[in-house]
């Protein structure tokens, strides 16, 4: 989005599951009339906040979703706590119920009071773990205990940039194996930052979704280099293979740097982009980071106006 626009912590997590049910209760009848509201049924106008199957495993979450780490966190943690947490609120009023979250963003620590209070059965988490932790379990426990949550909805492996990557990092598949017989994590998968890397993820029958990085400029998207932030313009083609080759495997697929990594300034280059994933069967959902209020309308009314349209 452009750079220009302007616009608690949390008790334990059984407290907040009592806080969630109770208010599931007394939000029951309006979140069936509000933009928070139905699965897409069949004929139906398609739109950002329409609930959405994450390929084959059977989780629900918006079309559209907010990133809580642009540069790293720093952009969404120079609101502040309080605006931080007005505007997760304000984007899950608009219909956006799912966060991407990880562990290395400035803003991990609030995410579990921004969204205190709200249905946790209607709130997506999409969280991610770096390296490869000695204790794998303790590093993903930590999440649940930051969120304030007994379950993480996806987790990730984060930035893979080499090929082959599975098998140095097994000791940390095996214990998100773990943690998901556990009930700890309900579906697992990568963040991938190299063209190597993704055919790897492709390939893998441990991986279950795949967060892409595509956008039809070029920017910020996957290419042969194996390094996580190349400057170079890619081809779009080999990703979008790897798209289809995900597809046919039933994979959850998530698009993300659809704004090129804040940087399509333009107006016809955000909406170039985001009509070209809208268009895209493999996608399930996006993901977009927001700092201002604007940006999520802005956002909201791009993917309505191309979903009209495709």
């Amino acid at each position: 989005m452009p750079k220009d626009l302007s616009p608690l912590e949390g008790p334990s997590r059984r407290q907040f599951l009592q806080t969630s049910l109770a208010a599931t209760g007394a939000m029951a009848l309006a979140a069936s009339t509000t933009r928070a509201g139905a699965a897409v049924g069949q004929g139906a106008k398609r739109t950002a906040a329409d609930q959405v199957t994450l390929g084959n495993t059977g989780l629900k979450l918006s079309r559209l979703g907010m990133g809580t780490g642009s540069n790293s966190g720093q952009i969404q943690f120079d609101l502040g706590r309080e605006g931080f947490n007005s505007l997760i609120r304000y984007a899950y009023d608009q219909g956006i119920t799912w966060f991407d979250c990880s562990q290395t963003y400035k803003t991990f620590e609030w995410m579990g009071g921004a969204i205190q209070g709200l249905p946790r059965e209607r709130v997506f988490l999409q969280s991610k773990i770096p390296g490869q932790p000695e204790d794998i379990q303790k590093a993903i426990d930590r999440h649940r205990q930051v969120y304030n949550t007994d379950y993480i909805d996806s987790l990730l492996v984060h930035c893979m940039v080499k090929a082959g990557w599975t098998d140095p990092w097994k000791r940390i598949l095996d214990g998100f194996e773990s943690a998901k017989d556990k009930g700890w994590i309900r579906s697992k998968g990568v963040s991938c930052h190299s063209l190597p890397a993704l055919r790897t993820a492709t390939a893998s029958p441990w991986v279950e979704v795949q967060l892409v990085r595509v956008n039809p400029q070029g920017q910020r998207i996957d290419g042969e280099n194996e390094s996580v932030w190349s400057d170079e313009v890619h081809e779009v083609s080999p990703v979008v293979s790897q798209l289809q080759a995900m597809r046919a495997k039933g994979r959850g697929v998530i698009g993300m740097k659809i704004l090129g990594n804040g940087e399509f300034v333009r107006a016809e280059d955000r909406e170039k982009s985001i009509r070209f994933a809208m268009s895209r069967p493999e996608i399930d959902a996006v993901v977009m980071g927001f700092k201002s209020r604007a940006e999520i309308d802005e956002g909201i009314q791009r993917i309505n106006r191309a979903l009209a349209e495709v």
